[in-house]
């Protein structure tokens, strides 16, 4: 059985060989190419090689064109800076004055110099692993954009005093979102995941009304196209697991501190959950023996459909001995 046919089994509850592994590499896997980190975010040649060889050293079930949450906003026209060695910055969000938004353009992903650099990761995916490991591309959910766009403090404020501009802004976001994850699908994604971890800052309410309808019409659009969905909220979201489930996606992250067993009890027959030990306390400090134990509360907790991951990106400095053992940990299921 190869990844992709196990993801798809996983997806319908059908028995598979092992759990399907969906950590999410970044910086882990750029520092096992010895290249800078500037080389991952800039160069998709570098980012494919990557995470090829983690696909290979540690049986990951997944192609990631994941990389920084800035491409869009790069290409909006945000200023980020590439420290050589370190991670991207956003110095000045671009829209510093209400008035900026409408001056805000509308990057083209097949011709913005960092999404179209995603759409070539994706397309040497094709190449190189398609049809036998599935291949995710990335978007950012219409609020995360926005906070990228304006800032976080500045957009929480804004959720409140200022509510129509907001919408305003989401609208532009998710249009931008629609087209880049159409392209990216034409590229050759089998999946689209779509992080949008500022919701978990917010409440229900806010989450409902600011982030919710969003992200369901972004992945509409991505599964009139055929593919997948996967929603990333890292963080404490334990008060808007309902409503996540209600976004559309095919598979929903879960981070560590939210409750596996709970969200899969009541909507594990419908959802495919992903998760969820600590990727600090266990994947990073942990001991092999932790995070082979975690690995196995997780599925077994998670159920029929569950995916294996931390609870978010692997961290940079991760022992290659737990990444070891959380493949022993699936192999172990094996069934």
């Amino acid at each position: 059985m190869n990844a992709y046919m196990r993801m798809e089994h996983r997806l319908r509850g059908e028995p598979v060989d092992r759990p399907p592994n969906f950590d999410i590499f970044m910086t882990f896997a750029a520092r096992r190419t010895g290249r800078p980190l500037r080389d991952y975010y800039l160069d998709h040649r570098v980012l494919v090689a990557a995470n090829l060889r983690v696909i290979e050293d540690f049986q990951i079930d997944i192609a990631q064109a994941i990389s920084d949450p800035y491409r869009e906003c790069h290409d909006f026209g945000a200023r980020i800076d590439f420290p050589e060695d370190d991670l991207p910055l956003c110095r000045t969000p671009l829209l510093a004055e209400t008035d900026d938004l409408m001056r805000l353009g509308r990057p083209d992903p097949y011709t913005g110099e960092r999404m179209s650099d995603r759409l070539e990761a994706i397309r040497l995916f094709r190449e190189q692993v398609g049809g036998e490991t599935p291949i995710m591309g990335w978007v950012e959910g219409a609020l995360a954009e926005a906070a990228n766009l304006r800032g976080v403090s500045r957009l929480m404020i804004d959720l409140v005093d200022n509510p129509e501009w907001v919408e305003e802004l989401l609208e532009r976001c998710t249009e931008v979102e629609i087209a880049f994850a159409r392209a990216q699908v034409e590229a050759g994604a089998d999946i689209i995941g779509l992080g949008d971890a500022v919701a978990s800052l917010v409440g229900p309410a806010l989450y409902h009304h600011f982030a919710l309808p969003y992200e369901q019409r972004i992945f509409a659009a991505v599964h009139e196209m055929g593919a997948r969905c996967r929603l990333h909220i890292c963080g404490n979201t334990n008060r808007i697991v309902d409503a996540m489930v209600e976004s559309g996606a095919d598979i929903i992250d879960l981070d560590h501190m939210v409750d596996m067993a709970g969200a899969a009890a009541k909507h594990g027959e419908r959802i495919a959950f992903c998760g969820n030990f600590d990727p600090v306390a266990v994947m990073l400090k942990g001991t092999p023996d932790q995070v082979f134990d975690a690995t196995l509360h997780c599925m077994t907790v998670g159920g029929a459909r569950s995916f294996s991951g931390a609870g978010c990106e692997i961290p940079l400095h991760t022992p290659v001995e737990n990444l070891h053992a959380q493949t022993r940990a699936l192999a172990s299921l094996a069934v």
